[in-house]
């Protein structure tokens, strides 16, 4: 299949998460078509074994190759710290961005005393991506980096309780230690995480916040644009973006979901198998 500027970009996710970096992507790319693919019968990912989540990945992949993309985004952060490498082998030709260098790197231009944060899911962490990127990109550099598993933080997002109080007790006890720290920067390694941003910034005010939708974003914007791959690159602004969505299963409360993540309400996603494709 021919790929053009006209082709659309690929987002996929373990579920409804992706929907906050798709938000990004819709902020610096607002006149893209895109695809989004939500594996919401098969999440979290965060718990399931790197073999599994390899395979997992491949179809995600396989999916979105089948509806002709020019860029394939990995907005799971479980996905781009275990099996990006399977992503990049299975797109082939086609550009793949993850999540973790464009936070790492823009981690590293934020800090100012050296001193950063990475919070996510048990499988993010413990794979520890985002410290081995760091010091890949910054080999010899004398950083401290301090990582914390936050998995309550998911089911915190899902169930709506975004002001709620048990929310911020358990924002607390997630983040005191790294607050203690002194981290200057915080890498939030989930897609859910970008919306209990008020909650960690009234706790941690003095602290940066990195978004990896919104690295990852630039990131793809500028990859695009050296490829020439910019659909009306001079557009600012348009009043509903071109996103054709499709999920694994359709829970009950997602469309309440995706508008808590897009700020707009969606049309209905088309279900998708993707058994089919592996």
């Amino acid at each position: 299949m021919l790929i053009d500027k006209n082709s659309p970009i690929g987002v996929f996710d373990s579920g409804i998460g992706g929907l906050s970096v798709l938000r990004q992507f819709i902020r610096f790319l607002p006149s893209e078509n895109y695809v989004y693919l939500g594996d919401t019968a098969r999440v979290p990912y965060g718990n399931k074994s790197g073999h599994t989540v390899e395979t997992y990945a491949k179809e995600l992949t396989k999916f979105l190759l089948s509806k002709g993309v020019k860029i394939i985004i990995s907005a799971c952060n479980t996905v781009s710290a275990l099996a990006l490498d399977i992503v990049k082998q299975t797109a082939g030709d086609i550009p793949v961005i993850g999540m973790i260098e464009p936070a790492a790197s823009a981690a590293l231009r934020s800090t100012r005393n050296g001193k950063i944060g990475i919070i996510g899911t048990r499988a993010t962490i413990g794979s520890n991506a985002y410290l081995h990127e760091i010091q890949k990109l910054e080999s010899g550099s004398n950083y401290e980096v301090y990582s914390k598993a936050c998995p309550l933080f998911v089911p915190i997002v899902e169930e709506g309780l975004l002001r709620h109080e048990a929310a911020k007790l358990i924002v607390e006890e997630y983040l005191h230690e790294l607050r203690s720290k002194e981290v200057d920067t915080l890498v939030l390694g989930c897609t859910h995480y970008p919306l209990l941003t008020h909650l960690i910034s009234d706790f941690m005010p003095d602290t940066t916040l990195i978004d990896t939708g919104e690295h990852s974003s630039v990131t793809a914007l500028r990859l695009l644009a050296e490829k020439n791959l910019l659909l009306n690159p001079d557009l600012k602004f348009i009043d509903k973006p071109k996103i054709q969505f499709h999920v694994t299963d359709l829970p009950t409360n997602f469309f309440e979901q995706a508008k808590n993540f897009l700020g707009f309400e969606i049309d209905k996603p088309h279900l998708t198998d993707l058994t089919d494709l592996s």
